[in-house]
C-alpha cells in the first residue's frame, strides 16, 4: 500500500533552490502537504550544511533533480498533527534526518535499518514521494510535513543550533562506531577533523576510547584536543605510518578526496576494522595489508529512525553536540564557497528566522 497519504490542500512555503547544475541558490517558493491522518508539520527552526547538499547541487553524482531545495539535518517545532498522530503534539521539538520515509515492508525496514530500504529510502530532498512521481524538498525552507515514524524527538539540553547536525553528521559517524562495537579502552584513529571527523572526535571520547585524530593539516591539533581527542598525528610525513603500525583496534575514514587506504589499513592491530564513512573518488586497494592482520574493510551510511533517536539520546545524556557557526538562509551561496575552502569549524547551520520573517 502506497504509504504518502495524498492530500489535496496545500501549503505555500518560502524556501531557497537551486534551479540548475551548479546554479546559486536562490529565493523561491515550494509547495507541502497539509498534515494527513499521521503527518506532523513542523515549523523549522534551524538546518544544518551538509557537504552532500554541494555535491548534489553542482549534480557530482549525477543524478540531481531540478529544481532542488537542499537540507537533511532539520530541526523545528511541531505545529500541527494529523487526526490519528499519537507520538507527537504541538510544541514538540523534533528532528528530521536525510530521509522521510521507506517501503516499511522489505527486510531492513522491519529491523529498523530503513536506511537500507530495498527498494529505496525516500530521501528529505533530491528525491520523490512513495509515488514516485512528487518531487522532495529539503530544510532550506520555513516549515516540512512529514509522516510520525520519521521523526525525532530532540533531547532538552542539547542547543537547537548545534543539534542539527547530529541529524547526518552525528549519525553518520555515530552508527559505524556503535554497530563494529566500539569500546572504552580502544584505540580509535579518525582520519580527517571536518564536519563528520569532529563528530567521531566526540563520540570515541564520550565512549572512553582513546582518540587519535589523523590529519594532513598540523594546525588542527589544537582542535582536536580541545574536542577530546588525546594524540594528534600529521600524515603528511610518511614515517607517521611506519612509526605507529599495528597501533589501533579501530579507525573511522570521514575524507572524501582520494587518499591511500593501504596506508591507513598498515596502522590497525591484528582484527582491527577500518570503516568508510567518506566517498572519495575510487581508491586502490591491496589485499595484502588485510590478510596480513586479518584486517576488515567496510563502509557505513547513515542510521535508521531508531538508532538515529538512540544517538540523539546519548547527545543528551552526554553532552554532546556539534560546534557550529550559524548563519541566515541570505547567506548561503558564500558558506557554500567557504566550505569548499575548508573554512568552517565544524558545520554551518541555517537559521530559518529571516526567512520566516520576508527578508532577503
Amino acid at each position: 500500500m502506497d504509504t504518502l497519504v495524498e492530500s489535496k490542500a496545500t501549503l505555500k512555503t518560502p524556501a531557497y533552490a537551486a534551479k540548475k547544475a551548479d546554479a546559486e541558490l536562490v529565493p523561491w517558493s515550494i509547495v507541502r502537504r497539509e498534515p494527513g491522518p499521521h503527518d506532523v508539520l513542523i515549523d523549522i527552526l534551524y538546518c544544518g550544511v551538509c557537504h552532500s547538499d554541494i555535491h548534489q547541487v553542482k549534480d557530482e553524482w549525477h543524478n540531481s533533480i531540478f529544481p532542488m531545495v537542499p537540507g537533511h539535518e532539520i530541526v523545528g517545532r511541531v505545529v500541527k498533527v494529523g487526526d490519528h498522530v499519537k507520538k507527537w503534539k504541538p510544541g514538540h521539538i523534533v528532528g528530521v534526518g536525510c530521509f522521510v520515509d521507506s517501503c516499511r515492508r522489505c527486510e531492513a525496514c522491519r529491523a529498523g535499518e530503513e536506511q537500507y530500504c530495498e527498494p529505496g529510502m525516500t530521501l528529505t530532498y533530491n528525491g520523490y514521494e512513495r509515488d514516485g512521481k512528487t518531487p522532495t524538498y529539503g530544510g532550506y525552507s520555513t516549515r516540512i510535513t512529514v509522516d510520525e515514524n520519521y521523526v525525532m524527538s530532540i533531547p532538552k539540553g542539547i542547543p537547537l543550533e548545534r543539534a542539527a547536525p547530529l541529524l547526518c553528521a552525528g549519525i553518520t559517524t555515530y552508527s559505524p562506531l556503535k554497530h563494529f562495537g566500539l569500546e572504552a579502552g580502544d584505540k580509535l584513529g579518525v582520519v580527517g577533523l571536518g564536519g563528520l571527523g569532529h563528530m567521531a572526535v566526540k563520540f570515541g571520547h564520550a565512549t572512553g576510547a582513546h582518540v587519535t585524530v589523523l590529519s594532513h593539516s598540523p594546525g588542527k591539533r589544537d582542535d582536536a584536543l580541545a574536542l577530546g581527542a588525546d594524540d594528534f598525528l600529521v600524515t603528511k610525513d610518511e614515517a607517521v605510518f611506519k612509526e605507529n603500525a599495528g597501533r589501533f583496534d579501530f579507525i573511522i575514514d570521514t575524507v572524501s578526496a582520494q587518499h591511500d587506504y593501504n596506508a591507513y589499513l598498515s596502522l590497525l592491530r591484528r582484527d582491527g576494522i577500518m570503516v568508510l564513512v567518506g566517498v572519495p573518488e575510487p581508491t586502490p586497494l591491496s589485499a595484502f595489508p588485510l590478510i596480513v592482520k586479518r584486517r576488515s574493510l567496510a563502509g557505513s551510511l547513515i542510521g535508521g529512525i531508531r538508532e538515529t533517536q538512540e544517538m540523539l539520546d546519548f547527545c543528551g545524556q552526554h553532552g554532546v553536540a556539534a560546534d557550529v557557526e550559524v548563519i541566515p538562509i541570505q547567506e548561503i551561496n558564500r558558506a557554500y564557497a567557504r566550505m569548499l575552502k575548508n573554512d568552517v569549524r565544524y558545520r554551518f547551520v541555517i537559521d530559518l528566522a529571516n526567512l520566516k520573517s520576508g527578508a532577503s
